[in-house]
C-alpha cells in the first residue's frame, strides 16, 4: 500500500537543514516505500501550524500528517493546540501508543502532550522534535499505519 505521508517541522529557527528530526522521518517513511508528499518548516506558531496541517492534508492529499516538534512543556510548544484547531476528531490511542513505547526508554515520556486527530480523511499524528524520540515513536507506532489509513479511507476490518 502507498501511504503518502507529509511532515510539518515546528522550529523557531525555520531552517530546513536543521531539521535533523523531520530527515530521519524522511528515512524512516521512505525505507517503508511510502512516499514523503511533502516536507515543511513552520515557526512555533498556532497560525502557522495549523495553516501548514491543512495545506499538507488538503492541498497535498496526504494519507498521514505527521508534525514534528512542538509538543513539550515549553510555552512555546503549541502544536497539540495547533492540530486541535483544524482537525475534527481525537485518535488518543495512537498518541497514548508513541507515550507508552517512549516510557520504556525513558520516563520524560510522560511529559509529551502530543495528540493524534483526523481532519476528514487524513490523520494527523504529533511527533517529538528531538531526532531520538522522533525515531523511538515511530517504532512504536508506525506498523499500524496501513490499518489505520485504510479505516480512515473507509475499508473494513
Amino acid at each position: 500500500m502507498d501511504i503518502r505521508i507529509a511532515i510539518v517541522t515546528c522550529s523557531d529557527t525555520r531552517d530546513m537543514a536543521a531539521d535533523e528530526a523531520g530527515a530521519a522521518l524522511e528515512e524512516l517513511i521512505c525505507a517503508q516505500g511510502w512516499t514523503v508528499a511533502s516536507h515543511e518548516v513552520v515557526h512555533d506558531e498556532v497560525d502557522e501550524i495549523s495553516a501548514a496541517i491543512v495545506r499538507a492534508a488538503d492541498d497535498n492529499r496526504s494519507n498521514i500528517v505527521i508534525t514534528c516538534g512542538g509538543t513539550g512543556l515549553s510555552l512555546r510548544d503549541v502544536t497539540p493546540e495547533a492540530t486541535r484547531a483544524v482537525c475534527d476528531r481525537d485518535v488518543p490511542g495512537i498518541a497514548e501508543a508513541m507515550r507508552a513505547y517512549s516510557m520504556t526508554k525513558t520516563r520524560r515520556a510522560m511529559l509529551s502532550r502530543a495528540v493524534c486527530m483526523q481532519r476528514g480523511g487524513t490523520l494527523v499524528v504529533n511527533f517529538p522534535g528531538s531526532t531520538k524520540a522522533a525515531r523511538e515513536c515511530w517504532e512504536g507506532i508506525a506498523d499500524q499505519f496501513e490499518h489505520a489509513v485504510s479505516m480512515t479511507a473507509g475499508a473494513g476490518h
